[in-house]
């Protein structure tokens, strides 16, 4: 018979082993919990997809945007750019209205002497050839004397009651000759305006 020593000793064994048996089997559960199934790791490999994708569609539509803001910029550039060289002698035309004014004022001079004949046919060769050089870069003198008076073409600085034979809004005198380069005015002309 076994002495209370050794039955002590075999219940204290029995009770390793009994613990030792529960660790493996706790052991295998979460190894078992812990290895996913084919199942679990085709749902991961399927969301991991989809937040792939979402991500590429976010970028693609980044560059897309990008792509056609660049796009867009260039046409406003070559737009501008197509601005600048139509109108691009409008300051230097505005400049030399005044030029061109005189010299139609001193063309308009009598004169009686030889020496002034000369003089005046000389301003009429310049003016001759800045109207030239106008004609050539597409600034045009606005037709007004006889016309209807148009506000965005014409300046009215005077009012003077119709004639027989006249219509109202009719342009009778020009003060002052108006401008424009291509399709823009430079200076409207100064008219007097029957009413």
């Amino acid at each position: 018979m076994a002495t209370d020593k050794e039955k002590a000793n075999q219940e204290a064994a029995a009770a390793k082993e009994k613990a030792q048996d529960s660790k493996k089997q706790e052991s295998k559960k979460a190894a078992a919990k812990k290895k996913p199934t084919a199942k679990d790791q085709l749902k991961a490999a399927q969301e991991q997809i989809n937040q792939l994708t979402k991500e590429k569609d976010e970028l693609e539509d980044k560059y897309l945007r990008a792509e056609a803001e660049m796009a867009n910029m260039q046409t406003r550039y070559k737009k501008e750019q197509e601005q600048l060289l139509k109108y691009q002698s409008q300051r230097l035309a505005t400049a030399v209205l005044p030029v061109i004014d005189n010299l139609n004022r001193a063309l308009e001079i009598e004169v009686d002497d030889e020496a002034s004949k000369n003089l005046k046919q000389g301003v009429e060769m310049v003016a001759k050839d800045l109207n030239k050089a106008f004609t050539d870069n597409e600034i045009t003198k606005i037709e007004s004397l006889g016309k209807k008076f148009d506000p965005t073409l014409h300046q009215a600085v005077k009012s003077v009651p119709a004639e027989d034979g006249q219509e109202p809004e009719t342009i009778v005198e020009v003060f002052q000759d108006g401008y424009m380069l291509k399709d823009r005015v430079l200076r409207p002309a100064m008219v007097v305006v029957a009413q």
